[in-house]
């Protein structure tokens, strides 16, 4: 594992130390990306310490997409695509596809969105109970843990798609390339020397139809006592120690 440097801008931020001491310790906390982007705040967790009840917490207090972020790595090592080249292949024989398929420009915010497979592990049901999807989470988590290892894994024999788990494949040179919650969750799992697997979901706001305000979701973070961190403090933070 890298060595943090004492004069690194992770010990410079509070927040920063914060939120990896979070992340080591398998808590919930709150991450905002920019306001020239999404500007949305996403609760995120640990893929391999989610529990039944996270989920819960997740789609009442969150009110978005539960997603698993995966490494760049591990998903080449599953041969995970991004599902818009998976549409994009499809439409070659399928004429109806290719007007719906993500297109250069089509997201003010970005490039390219980052989902992959929506999958449920073989163990669950119908996949979309609270234990069901903390299961297939945490299979995930376990799973980038081995073929990071070196271990040889066949993503097929556990997981199957469609399912009700949402993966994100992470940008190659993830926040240098990408700013999303994505590639800051990933960073954020790397810095703290865990698992590069993080669930992330969205804040809503129940009152407008919208995602929640950064500030909504800063007192949020108060009022439960969570880190409430940004993408721009990731980046600095990540940059210094990813040298």
């Amino acid at each position: 594992m890298r060595v943090i440097k004492m004069n690194s801008a992770i010990n410079q931020n509070e927040t920063v130390r914060k939120v990896i001491d979070a992340a080591k310790n398998g808590q919930i906390f709150l991450l905002y990306d920019s306001e020239g982007r999404e500007g949305e705040t996403d609760l995120t967790i640990p893929a391999k310490s989610i529990t039944p009840a996270d989920v819960k917490w997740m789609r009442k207090d969150g009110g978005g997409l539960i997603c698993t972020a995966i490494d760049f790595c591990a998903s080449n090592n599953f041969g995970l695509p991004f599902m818009a080249d998976i549409l994009k292949e499809a439409s070659r024989t399928n004429n109806s596809l290719k007007s719906i398929v993500e297109q250069s420009g089509d997201l003010e915010y970005d490039t390219r969105s980052s989902f992959s497979l929506w999958v449920n592990h073989r163990d669950t049901r119908t996949g979309i109970p609270d234990n069901d999807r903390s299961l297939t989470i945490n299979k995930l988590g376990e799973a980038v843990q081995k073929t990071l290892n070196g271990e040889d894994f066949d993503f097929g024999a556990e997981f199957r798609s469609p399912g009700h788990v949402a993966i994100l494949k992470a940008a190659e040179g993830e926040v240098n390339k990408r700013m999303g919650q994505t590639e800051l969750s990933i960073a954020i799992a790397k810095m703290s020397g865990i698992t590069p697997a993080m669930v992330v979901c969205e804040m809503l706001d129940d009152n407008n139809g919208k995602a929640l305000s950064k500030d909504g979701a800063m007192d949020y973070a108060r009022k439960h006592n969570l880190v409430f961190v940004e993408g721009k403090d990731i980046l600095k933070a990540y940059r210094s120690w990813n040298f």
